[in-house]
């Protein structure tokens, strides 16, 4: 019976998938809020959430992009998932996410709060067209950014490209090849752009350059609270858990059901 109900559960949220992208692949990117190391923490947390989180489905996972704090933490992410349905899924992970805990930066144990935002988008397949003229394009690059050692790269190797009109910028210094890195930025640029057409397409005026919320107080779409007490709520839904250890191992599903069971048509 158990086995039954979760291939009937499985069942379920497939049907609820029913948009064109949602079968598709997924590039998902994290970006810290203001706050320095602290947030930059917290977007690592994250970072770890969502690859245990790909593991946990089977889906496949390529960090396109890894951007190293200074101190800790990470100034910024871009991971290619893999697997079917992985949009579907993971377009409910878009939005501000809020941690409140116990700092381990803070000598004085003081509580902080910190924000990292997600942002989704379904992967460009090759049999649709995207036009991007080279002409409209800026490619930079420069030396990869990293913790020190052997593996740090000495070469130019990171590549920035900006789409100079709509002003889209996306980089990549993931791999020790230049040639690789503008490989992925052009994939998330393609992406980035796909979905930008889409939106527009439909007349939407919510599109995802256009409803990033500041990352801070009153614009989280989920809420992670390990000090005074254990709580990770999801404040469009109001599902709750104080498993909050099995939530930063991967265990999204009940959050993402709830997003589906609520918004999906």
């Amino acid at each position: 019976m158990e086995k039954l109900e979760k291939v009937l559960d499985e069942l379920e949220l497939r049907r609820m998938l029913g948009s064109k992208d949602d079968s598709k692949n997924v590039i998902l990117t994290i970006h810290p809020g203001a706050g320095g190391t602290e947030s930059q923490d917290w977007a690592e947390m994250l970072f770890r959430m969502y690859l245990h989180y790909a593991e946990r489905r089977g889906f496949e996972v390529n960090v396109m992009d890894l951007s190293v704090g200074d101190e800790a933490g990470i100034k910024s992410a871009s991971l290619e998932v893999t697997g079917p349905y992985a949009y579907g899924y993971l377009k409910a992970e878009a939005g501000v996410h809020r941690l409140v805990r116990i700092s381990p930066f803070d000598a004085n144990k003081r509580r902080h709060t910190s924000f990292a935002s997600i942002f989704v988008y379904p992967e460009v397949e090759e049999d649709i067209e995207v036009i991007v003229n080279a002409s409209d394009l800026r490619i930079d690059t420069y030396r990869a950014s990293g913790a020190g050692g052997q593996h740090v790269n000495k070469t130019s190797s990171a590549v920035r490209i900006t789409h100079v009109p709509t002003g889209i910028v996306v980089q990549c210094q993931n791999e020790r090849s230049q040639h690789q890195n503008k490989a992925n930025a052009m994939k998330i640029l393609a992406a980035r752009l796909y979905q930008r057409r889409k939106e527009e397409e439909a007349e939407k005026m919510e599109a995802i350059e256009k409803q990033k919320k500041e990352i801070a107080w009153g614009s989280q779409i989920r809420s992670y609270v390990f000090h005074p007490y254990n709580m990770v709520k999801d404040h469009r839904t109001n599902i709750e858990t104080s498993d909050t250890q099995s939530v930063m191992d991967g265990n999204l599903d009940d959050f993402i059901r709830g997003y589906l069971l609520e918004f999906s048509g």
